[in-house]
């Protein structure tokens, strides 16, 4: 059943756009596909349409997308079956769920696997403009990969440095960049070089590969 085609927007969607984003829709019903492909290109976005978990899977590993629309309620396909495998090929991924069978049950299990919203069939496409809106701002999609991965160093680096409870003076001594340097990676408006970067994840005991698997890379 698709979405209300001339619903209003809801009060979230706020007027404000999302970036142009990557998202992978899988639904086993032919004409919500070419519904949700055609809303969101409209849009904007960059759509990928598949019909069953494989195709899912290989379009994933083709392209990672920003956010994946899931049929929770496929027929023969489990869509909580799908989401388990999602949650551990790709953690971090956004997945917004999508179910003409709405239930409290499929709700609790479904945000138990960390999924971002879950949209009841026949839903508004206010509703689900806004929920990509907020999937953007919260996950910061939409950026370009420099800029992603600025934005996660600098939140990483300053929770991380907190966390071992060391004032950015200590940190400096620590990893030999001066503060002022380590203040501006902080603030995410400083990319640093590797160099740097390893020497900031030996003070903190950390994993850097971590960092920029977080940003997509």
């Amino acid at each position: 059943m698709n979405p209300e085609p001339n619903a209003p927007s809801t009060p979230g969607d706020g007027g404000v756009a999302p970036p142009p984003l990557s998202i992978v829709a899988l639904d086993d019903d032919p004409d919500f596909r070419e519904y949700i492909r055609g809303v969101l290109t409209a849009e904007g976005h960059d759509v990928r349409v598949v019909s069953t978990p494989d195709e899912l899977f290989a379009a994933n590993d083709d392209r990672l997308p920003d956010i994946v629309l899931l049929d929770i309620k496929m027929g023969r396909w489990s869509g909580e079956e799908v989401l388990a495998g999602i949650r551990e090929r790709w953690p971090r991924l956004c997945v917004i769920v999508v179910t003409g069978y709405p239930s409290l049950e499929t709700m609790r299990q479904t945000f138990k696997l960390d999924v971002f919203d879950y949209l009841s069939k026949p839903f508004a496409i206010g509703d689900l403009r806004a929920s990509i809106a907020q999937a953007a701002a919260a996950f910061d999609l939409g950026r370009r990969p420099q800029d992603r991965l600025r934005a996660v160093l600098g939140r990483r680096i300053r929770a991380e440095r907190i966390r071992k409870d060391m004032t950015l003076k200590q940190f400096s001594e620590a990893c030999g960049i001066s503060a002022s340097q380590l203040s501006s990676i902080e603030r995410s408006s400083h990319l640093p070089s590797l160099e740097t970067l390893l020497s900031i994840a030996s003070a903190l005991d950390a994993r850097p590969s971590d960092w920029l698997e977080e940003s997509g890379f």
